[in-house]
């Protein structure tokens, strides 16, 4: 019996050592992935979008009166993009002060930063081009990676996310310092192999050209592929899903959104309006998470919005879903 108790403890030795020797690797590697450098073209925009000379010449306006309403349409152009296009709150919190991405001890705990121009901001100071290498590339603006999922919005113009600053300029300042980001052990052991990868990574080119504004409001396959934009982090590229790249592991794989016979080949306009707007498939049965995350917004979308984004689906090319 004595034989047996030893040798039981020397393999909870063994194991003991290598789980500590597992996590001082993958710390060490986590370390590693965020104390890169990666370069980043430099963009300048103006915040906000001004008003064209023509229109200013038309209305008769004041250089300070132009500003003003160039300002005012900035924030009504963003209030809709917050609310059925770019969910900024989800990570920030509704008054951008803050929020969580991420709570839980084994994975860590990853806090939306605060925004405002209160005591705490992590964007005060911003520049264009600082906006720029955050919301589009996932990077800091020393060029070290973020946790932000930039891929979602790579397709952002320029006149958007000037319009989405110009917004949250404009929000009441708030005392607000967020805890930088922190990992747990599970997380840090996925990051240091690979199995969750920051956008910085996944975006393929940092030196490729933003639009400077959006496409028309149209019911077109241009302005679809615009919006569907946004669906790209969880759906990939090419929108034939899969696995979900650095979500909860709890998540089920995202759904293959080409016109497939595992994708949405066989659904109508009106069941894929139901599945976004009421998160439920054409059988009947509910949507899980993170699509039940997407519902608030979809209830927002125009008409036009929809139908452009169904008209794109519909002309990629079909793909064989991962699921």
């Amino acid at each position: 019996m004595r034989k047996v108790l030893t040798i039981i403890g020397v393999l909870l030795a063994v194991v003991v050592v290598g789980l500590v020797g597992c996590y001082a690797w993958a710390s060490w590697q986590t370390g590693r992935v965020f104390d890169r450098t990666i370069a980043a073209h430099t963009v300048d925009f103006p915040i906000p979008f001004p008003l064209s000379e023509a229109e200013i010449d038309s209305l008769d306006l004041e250089p300070e009166a132009a500003a003003a309403l160039a300002r005012d349409r900035a924030i009504d152009r963003a209030q809709h993009l917050l609310e059925a296009r770019f969910g900024c709150r989800e990570c920030h919190g509704g008054n951008f002060a803050g929020g969580v991405m991420v709570d839980a001890p084994i994975m860590g705990r990853l806090l939306g930063p605060n925004l405002t121009a209160g005591v705490g901001s992590r964007t005060a100071s911003f520049t264009a081009a600082d906006w720029d290498r955050i919301v589009r590339h996932g990077l800091l603006p020393g060029g070290g990676p973020a946790v932000m999922p930039s891929e979602d919005f790579q397709r952002m113009s320029d006149q958007e996310l000037s319009d989405i600053v110009t917004f949250i300029r404009a929000q009441p300042p708030v005392d607000s310092a967020v805890p930088r980001r922190t990992f747990g052990p599970l997380g840090r052991v996925l990051i240091a192999t690979g199995k969750i990868k920051l956008s910085a990574d996944l975006i393929e080119r940092h030196d490729a050209p933003h639009p400077a504004t959006p496409p028309p409001a149209e019911v077109t396959v241009e302005f679809g592929r615009h919006l569907a934009g946004t669906c790209i982090g969880c759906h990939r590229a090419d929108l034939a899903g899969g696995p979900i790249v650095g979500g909860d592991p709890a998540w089920a794989p995202a759904r293959n959104l080409t016109p497939h016979a595992t994708g949405l080949a066989g659904w109508t306009y009106d069941q894929f309006v139901t599945a976004l707007r009421e998160a439920r498939r054409p059988d009947g049965t509910a949507l899980q998470a993170p699509m039940t995350f997407v519902q608030p917004a979809a209830q927002k979308m125009t008409d036009v919005e929809l139908q452009a984004l169904w008209l794109y689906l519909q002309s990629v090319p079909p793909m064989e879903g991962r699921e």
